[in-house]
């Protein structure tokens, strides 16, 4: 089985550029070439959270079952705390792949002229939810409040920031407006919130749950409620599409490993919050209250399909946001090896909805 190391994510473009600078990138032998004909590779550089939306790449990693279909591959990770972060590592060609919520996937694609990256699975739906202190329980308490955020233009902020212009309120993109929306790391989050120093936050679980169990918030909206059946998708697998036009061996192989986390998840519903919550504890320093995994377990649901054809909604989304651009997105999924590989084991095929290969 191979070894799979783990680094702390460098979470600006300048950081990033240095550690490309200072490091080697996954090594092609000279003269090598992999089936497809393009350059051999010896390593696969996959981002993720350490966030319950995020528990196919933490049980994928916990259970070997990403080191077990890659072989000889070896997988070295890096941790974020939100999305914008891992697209500055994926597109400086710091990292491969990564695990990502869909709005810093779509914001890429559309910045980068579709040139970036392809998603090419989904991974969880639902699991995030706008939290709130004791004495708001109507928006309209929400005038002249702090909410956080994880990340300006993540997949969280963009949702808040359309609810609140759907609620009447103005925000800006620099903390102004009637609701100051104040993008912040989850953990620092949960302790500002302790303090008394942010109103509210909308968050991924499981720092929604986290804020009610630990520091008594109280769910004012859950996300899950403004979609049609509460399916709305969380996080999805996005790798750089020059690796995936290089390597696909590679890809498929991710593929194989990330189809057996989310089984893994549904066939162990005893052991996986354990395993998840193991893993989080490693890259946290501390677990959660069994509680708090219970909980966050509970609100959020696993699956490959990407849920495509919410992404046009979600594209004005982020445009009345103001997090991102105008733009097209067609060709932004590429699911082929995804759907060769589930119609191989007798499973339907997941749809790209018109905007790219399925």
């Amino acid at each position: 089985m191979n070894k799979i190391r783990t680094a702390t994510a460098l979470t600006t473009l300048g950081l990033v550029a240095a550690m490309m600078a200072g490091c080697a990138s996954a090594a092609a032998e000279p003269g090598e070439t992999a089936g497809d004909g393009g350059p051999s590779v010896d390593e696969l550089r996959l981002g993720y959270f350490a966030n319950v939306t995020h528990a196919p790449a933490l049980v994928g990693l916990e259970e070997g079952l990403f080191a077990d279909a890659l072989g000889d591959v070896e997988v070295t990770t890096q941790v974020f705390n939100a999305g914008p972060a891992a697209i500055e590592a994926l597109s400086a060609g710091a990292i491969d792949a990564t695990y990502i919520g869909p709005n810093p996937s779509i914001n890429t694609f559309i910045q980068s002229g579709g040139e970036s990256a392809r998603i090419i699975a989904g991974a969880a739906t639902g699991g995030a939810a706008l939290v709130v202190r004791d004495g708001i329980d109507d928006p309209a308490d929400l005038e002249g409040t702090t909410i956080a955020t994880p990340q300006l233009g993540n997949t969280q902020d963009v949702a808040a920031r359309v609810w609140l212009a759907d609620q009447g309120f103005e925000t800006d993109t620099s903390g102004g407006g009637d609701v100051q929306i104040t993008p912040t790391e989850n953990a620092q989050t949960l302790t500002l919130f302790q303090d008394g120093q942010l109103d509210g936050a909308w968050l991924p679980e499981p720092w929604v749950s986290r804020l009610i169990v630990d520091a008594g918030a109280h769910v004012l909206q859950d996300e899950a409620e403004l979609w049609e059946d509460g399916q709305f998708p969380t996080t999805v697998l996005l790798v750089r599409t020059e690796f995936l036009d290089e390597h696909p061996d590679v890809v498929a192989d991710l593929l194989t490993g990330h189809e057996a986390a989310v089984q893994w998840i549904a066939d162990n519903p005893d052991q996986a919050p354990a395993v998840i919550n193991g893993a989080i504890e490693k890259e946290t320093g501390k677990p959660l209250a069994d509680e708090v995994i219970t909980r966050a377990l509970q609100h959020v649901s696993f699956s490959v399909d990407p849920h495509a054809d919410t992404f046009q909604t979600l594209v004005e989304n982020g445009i009345q946001a103001g997090t991102q651009k105008d733009g097209s997105i067609d060709g932004l999924f590429d699911l082929t090896l995804l759907n060769e590989q589930l119609e191989a084991a007798g499973e339907e095929p997941v749809s790209a909805a018109g905007l790219g290969k399925d």
